[in-house]
């Protein structure tokens, strides 16, 4: 199901590349009333993003036949609900952290209440963006990006990661935080992707939606390890953090050596469900080989 593997880092680019601009295109030449929560937006969301979010709503879409343009503004809204929950994780309530994406976090550069508030704003803002691009299936995107990042997604999996900090937790309940956490973003992704190009009874959403859910996981386990084994340079982001605030991670439960066989199972169950899809899950399949593979 693969393909050239020289394609790879090209696509990539590509579709980074696309997201950045509809992303930049939001603070350009803009008279704001608020220009220090416009430069605190600006300064969590743009810059060295790796921006999977973005490339996996690109690799669903076109594999269910939607056009690039009409992918643009879910792409774009999925990196902006995931930089407003960094900028949010970042602050000193949370994790506390001083370095994101190699640069100084929002609330280093600028200060906490507008961290707080660039936070909030990236969050309308991401909903704002999907709302104006009035596709014919809005509500079911709107709805699967919301539940993504709320009360029973994203920001569940944030409030157990802060209750379980310090604690010896058993597999299922780290993957229930990891799957919250993280997983719900990242399926949400291939899910609005999905949603861009067929209905949700077309079965080749239920293919997709277990491919996210397999890779979500995968990527924080794979996280988890580069926590352990990765440099501060190459993350972008200080390297240990895990271990120093005594966080449950799969490496801390399970070792190294199994945690990287639990995320390779995980790569194996996402690259089953793409079958449906046929020759059109290719760049999917290349996709999630890259971000269990990668190294930052």
């Amino acid at each position: 199901m693969s393909v050239d593997a020289a394609e790879l880092p090209l696509r990539l680019d590509a579709d980074r590349a696309r997201v950045n601009e509809v992303l930049a295109a939001l603070f350009a030449d803009r008279d704001t009333v608020a220009p220090r929560l416009e430069a605190a937006m600006s300064h969590g969301v743009l810059g060295n993003g790796k921006r999977l979010r973005a490339l996996l709503v690109y690799a669903a879409g076109r594999a269910v036949g939607a056009e690039e343009d009409e992918l643009d503004p879910a792409a774009a809204a999925l990196e902006l609900i995931h930089a407003y929950s960094l900028v949010h994780d970042d602050l000193p309530a949370m994790d506390d952290d001083d370095l994101r994406r190699g640069q100084p976090t929002v609330h280093r550069a600028f200060d906490e209440a507008s961290a707080i508030l660039a936070g909030d704003a990236l969050q309308t803002l991401a909903f704002e963006l999907l709302a104006d691009a009035a596709h014919p299936r809005l509500a079911a995107m709107i709805r699967a990006l919301a539940r993504a990042a709320g009360r029973e997604g994203m920001a569940a999996g944030q409030a157990l990661d802060l209750l379980t900090v310090g604690d010896r937790l058993d597999v299922e309940t780290l993957a229930n935080v990891h799957r919250h956490k993280t997983g719900a973003l990242i399926r949400a992704a291939v899910r609005l992707g999905g949603l861009t190009g067929v209905a949700e009874t077309d079965p080749r959403l239920m293919a997709l939606d277990d491919y996210g859910a397999a890779i979500g996981l995968a990527f924080q386990i794979q996280d988890d390890i580069l926590d352990v084994v990765g440099d501060t340079r190459t993350l972008g982001k200080t390297s240990g953090a895990d271990a120093a605030r005594d966080k449950p991670t799969y490496p801390a439960l399970l070792g190294l050596d199994v945690a990287r066989t639990k995320a390779r199972g995980l790569l194996e169950e996402a690259l089953d469900a793409l079958a449906p899809l046929g020759d059109a899950g290719a760049p999917l399949a290349d996709l999630a080989c890259y971000m269990i593979e990668r190294d930052y």
